[in-house]
């Protein structure tokens, strides 16, 4: 008797394998796979683009200035960064640029990087001497990409991009400053290795 209740329990610890009604599990279900084609749609793409004027989840209640740079849908820039800029914010911006941007750039913006000597095609340009572009034309070019620069949407936030934008910036006055630009009170600081 031992014995026969045995082969029922062994079946049914082993997870019933057996397809009792026809139904295969959700391996064998029919569903779209990602970048394979699809009859349900008349244009056969399995992936589907967002409707148009939709806004991802996370992204509700930021402005199209914010997101984009531009504020105006032809293309003007935004004059100013739209964070409050504070000491924080500009680090931030710097870990992102030497993480994403100095390999390329420079370490201070300058466009003297190892990279940037070994480049066959076009060097990257110095961030220093770039002329005066708005705010939101140094973030559309992070988000978007320019020339060989790769897009990094994908790797940075919005807020992030708007830090690089700061950091970039801030680099710039840094590199452009005169000596009479430093205050009285921190100029001793700058002889500490000797004068320039």
């Amino acid at each position: 008797m031992r014995h026969l209740l045995l082969v029922p329990m062994a079946w049914l610890l082993a997870g019933c394998p057996v397809d009792f009604q026809g139904w295969g599990g959700m391996k064998q279900q029919p569903k779209a796979l990602p970048y394979r084609e699809s009859t349900f749609f008349a244009d056969e793409r399995a992936m589907r683009q967002p409707p148009a004027g939709t806004v991802p989840r996370n992204r509700r209640g930021q402005d199209r200035f914010y997101l984009t740079g531009k504020d105006t849908p032809d293309g003007g820039y935004v004059e100013s960064i739209p964070l409050t800029l504070t000491r924080e914010v500009v680090e931030s911006g710097g870990k992102s640029f030497d993480i994403y941007c100095s390999a390329c750039h420079g370490v201070l913006g300058d466009g003297v990087s190892q990279v940037a000597r070994n480049m066959g095609l076009r060097e990257p340009p110095s961030l220093v001497d770039l002329p005066e572009y708005p705010d939101g034309y140094y973030y559309d070019v992070i988000t978007q990409g320019y020339g060989l620069m790769p897009a990094y949407a994908e790797k940075l936030t919005p807020e992030q991009r708007w830090a690089v934008v700061a950091y970039v910036r801030a680099l710039q006055e840094s590199q452009r400053a005169a000596l009479e630009d430093v205050p009285p009170e921190a100029r001793p600081q700058l002889y500490r290795d000797g004068p320039p």
